[in-house]
Parts: C-alpha cells; sequence; structure tokens
C-alpha cells in the first residue's frame, strides 16, 4: 500500500513577508534609498503589519535595511568598496557549501541541482533575465537543503542577496551567459558526487561575480 506523503508545514507569515520584501529589494523593486513604510509594504505583502514588522527586523540584521535619524527606515545603500569584501567571504562559504553538497545530497536533490543549472543555461540562451534570476534562486535554495550545513547556509544567505541585488543594479555590465556556465560546472560537480569539481564550480562562478564587480566600479 502506497503510503501518502506527509503535507508541508504550513510557512510562518513572517517568513513569507521576509522573502516577499528581500525579493523587492534584491531585484531593485524598492531600490537603495526607498523609504520603508510599514504599512505600505504590508499592503502590497498582502500580509498583517506585526509579521511584516518581524520580517523588517530580520531585513535590518542582514543590513539591507538601515534606520536613520528623523528619516526611519530606507533600503541601504550599495556599498561598492565593500562588495569585493563580501565576494571574497562568499567564496569561503560557497567552497564549504558545494563540498558538503557533493558528499550530502540525495538523488532527488542532485536532480533539482541539476535542473536548476539547466533553466539557467537555457534562459541565458534565450536572453530572459526573469527566467534566468528565477532558476538562479532555486538552484541556491535547492543546494542549500542539500549540504545540511545550516551553519554556511545562515552565513551565505545575506551574501547571496546582496550579490543578487548588485547584479540587478548594473546588469547592464553582466554576461548571464557566463554566469549560467559556471552554475552548470558547480551543478554537475554536485550530482556527480565529486567533491573537488563541485568546489571548482563555486570558484568559478565567485571569479565571474568578482570581475563583473571590478568591471563595475573600473566604469
Amino acid at each position: 500500500m502506497t503510503q501518502k506523503k506527509a503535507p508541508a508545514p504550513r510557512r510562518r507569515d513572517a517568513d513569507i513577508a521576509f522573502d516577499a520584501i528581500e525579493a523587492m529589494i534584491s531585484t531593485m523593486g524598492l531600490p537603495p534609498g526607498s523609504p520603508i513604510v510599514e504599512a505600505e509594504i504590508s499592503e502590497r505583502v498582502g500580509i498583517g503589519r506585526t509579521p511584516v514588522r518581524e520580517a523588517l527586523m530580520r531585513l535590518m540584521s542582514i543590513g539591507l535595511i538601515v534606520q536613520q535619524p528623523r528619516r526611519g527606515l530606507l533600503v541601504s545603500p550599495i556599498d561598492l568598496a565593500n562588495h569585493l569584501d563580501a565576494i571574497l567571504t562568499r567564496r569561503v562559504l560557497e567552497r564549504v557549501i558545494a563540498s558538503c553538497s557533493a558528499r550530502r545530497a540525495n538523488a532527488a536533490e542532485r536532480q533539482l541541482i541539476v535542473e536548476g543549472a539547466d533553466r539557467m543555461v537555457a534562459a541565458a540562451a534565450r536572453d530572459d533575465l526573469k527566467a534566468y534570476m528565477r532558476a538562479d534562486h532555486d538552484l541556491d535554495v535547492a543546494n542549500h537543503a542539500a549540504c545540511r550545513n545550516t551553519s554556511a547556509v545562515t552565513a551565505v544567505v545575506p551574501l547571496v542577496t546582496q550579490c543578487r541585488r548588485f547584479w540587478y543594479a548594473y546588469q547592464h555590465a553582466g554576461e548571464i551567459k557566463e554566469g549560467a556556465r559556471c552554475h552548470a560546472l558547480l551543478a554537475a560537480g554536485i550530482a556527480n558526487g565529486r567533491e573537488v569539481e563541485a568546489v571548482q564550480g563555486a570558484d568559478a562562478l565567485m571569479d565571474y561575480l568578482e570581475a563583473f564587480t571590478r568591471r563595475v566600479i573600473d566604469n
């Protein structure tokens, strides 16, 4: 007799609000310097003000929102000078996550990671930025679940968001086909259970982001 899967646990409203607001910030729907008005945000995400308030506090804790005297809450500026340091730190964490995923992922998780990379490659080929970024997000989620390293994931997620926002702000300097190629290398290493190749893929991705950042700074 086939056993039914247990239903997925219901997500907290504060977590849903956090994801929605984070997406608005990282995709420049709320550009740097935008005022954050709790009532307006609550209406936009369709969630009550108490969970939205909790989400905003979490976003402050990771630096995406700042509080300024007499101006209230604002979306934080993008700090060009510190962005290379963010990538340097993210590189270390991505290597750990890639290595853990290559060792610990189950077959279904490996498949999800490969599918995410394949979708990125396909979206890049047709220059579909929205589909590319959706696939990028889904690959990250699958990779973070597969690594089973909560400490590394907790530390890397704010850096991933910073990088995503930076990329959206300056995407004219980016080349999504190269980004997709790097993700495909990472996915192949994880799918094959080869830690060295997975780490090489993570390094290739960070090399791409670093080169992209330096082009922005130099211009």
